[in-house]
């Protein structure tokens, strides 16, 4: 009989002494993945419309831009931006929209605004369809200076002039990430999805002030000589991520590489057309992204994710009834992450306020579009998006690939 006792009694020791180390081992999760959040995105630098002082009023200070929008079905998206960059304060030498082999009124709607309208000449084997659009456009460029704008893109008041101005200072390549327009509910899903791509591209760690290793394709801007002389995108033309691969091809070549959130001058709004072009939209972009961001900050965005998950995990238990965690360490770790998201997801869009207090629901998004996102890149070798599968290349250097061109 003693020894039984003895038995239980050791026994719940052991089930005890587990649990607490489990306990210690989740908050240590949580501390170190809110740390390397802070350390991914601290701060999101941005352009402000009064950047550049007066030339940004005057008309001639976009006389040698040709704005270039790719374009496949596009009709519904490109009132807005063609209108945004109707009001601009000054205005491009020309704006050139690519029609992508659309079945819609995409070229109709182009050339009611007075855009130029050019038509993709068909696909050639190797090639995505936005990068041979990039390339066409580029190619019938009048301008010396490119602006490429995808057509959800919309530009407030002086966001024009204030994103070329920038580059003209900087020199190379200017990528924005604008800032996320949402009206619907289930837009703010691609809250953790908006994060770990400008933690990707690392203009926004301690440190950083817009240094980028990589670009973001709403919104990119260099020169047309810059451009030519690495190869535009033909050097990317086989990659899904071609506004991450673009930026490296700029770096390798010795051209300064730098980004900006959006926020107050150039605005787009992600997949209005439903929960399904949410998800093929990221599947598409983010397990491919994961490789091709470095392994320092790849393994730090790791970190990041399981510590909010671990947060959430330890709410979701507590509220259960089931979790082993004090009530102060749920609520401590639970209130971290709610606070760096809060500050982190004001820059980047409105998102508003539910997301940020029940954010295990985006996470629990995030982690289910990936999965999915691993099967079709990793498993199938191919996605689909607007119509169109698109096979993966095999990974090889983009520098490569400019000099095949």
């Amino acid at each position: 009989m003693e020894n039984g006792v003895l038995t239980l009694v050791v026994s719940a020791s052991g089930v005890k002494g587990c649990d607490a180390w489990r306990v210690r081992v989740g908050f240590l999760v949580v501390v170190l993945g809110w740390f390397a959040g802070w350390w991914l995105l601290a701060r999101v630098p941005r352009l402000t419309r009064a950047e550049g002082g007066s030339s940004l009023g005057d008309p001639a200070s976009l006389s040698s831009v040709s704005v270039l929008i790719p374009a496949r079905d596009e009709a519904r998206n490109l009132p807005h931006l063609l209108a945004s960059l109707s009001d601009q304060t000054a205005t491009p030498l020309e704006v050139i929209v690519i029609d992508d082999g659309s079945v819609d009124d995409t070229a109709a709607v182009a050339r009611e605004f007075g855009a130029r309208v050019l038509n993709s000449a068909p696909l050639p084997e190797g090639w995505t369809g936005k990068s041979w659009a990039c390339a066409q456009g580029a190619d019938a460029a009048l301008g010396t200076v490119l602006v490429f704008l995808d057509a959800d893109v919309r530009l407030l008041p002086g966001g024009l002039a204030a994103v070329v101005d920038a580059q003209r200072r900087t020199g190379g390549l200017l990528s924005v990430q604008p800032y996320h327009r949402m009206e619907r509910p289930y837009e703010r899903l691609s809250a953790v999805f908006n994060t770990i791509a400008v933690m990707g591209v690392g203009i926004a760690g301690l440190g950083r002030d817009g240094r980028a290793h990589g670009a973001f394709g709403p919104c990119v801007v260099c020169s047309a000589e810059d451009y030519r002389q690495v190869g535009g995108h033909g050097a990317v033309r086989d990659e899904i991520l071609e506004d991450l691969a673009l930026g490296r091809v700029f770096a390798e070549a010795g051209l300064a590489v730098r980004g900006a959130g959006g926020q107050s001058t150039v605005e787009f709004r992600m997949y209005p057309q439903g929960l399904g072009q949410l998800v093929e939209g990221w599947s598409k972009n983010m397990a491919s992204g994961s490789t091709r961001i470095g392994w320092v900050r790849l393994l730090a965005t790791i970190v990041w994710v399981c510590g909010a998950m671990s947060a959430s995990a330890e709410m979701v238990q507590w509220l259960l009834g089931v979790g082993s965690a004090s009530t102060g360490d749920v609520w401590v770790g639970y209130l971290l992450f709610a606070v760096q998201l809060a500050t982190m997801w004001r820059q980047l869009g409105n998102f508003g306020w539910w997301p940020v207090m029940a954010y295990p629901v985006p996470f629990a998004a995030f982690a289910l579009v990936f999965f999915d996102s691993l099967w079709l890149t990793v498993v199938r070798r191919r996605v689909r998006w607007r119509g169109r599968t698109i096979p993966l290349p095999e990974r090889r250097g983009a520098v490569r690939r400019a000099r095949e061109r």
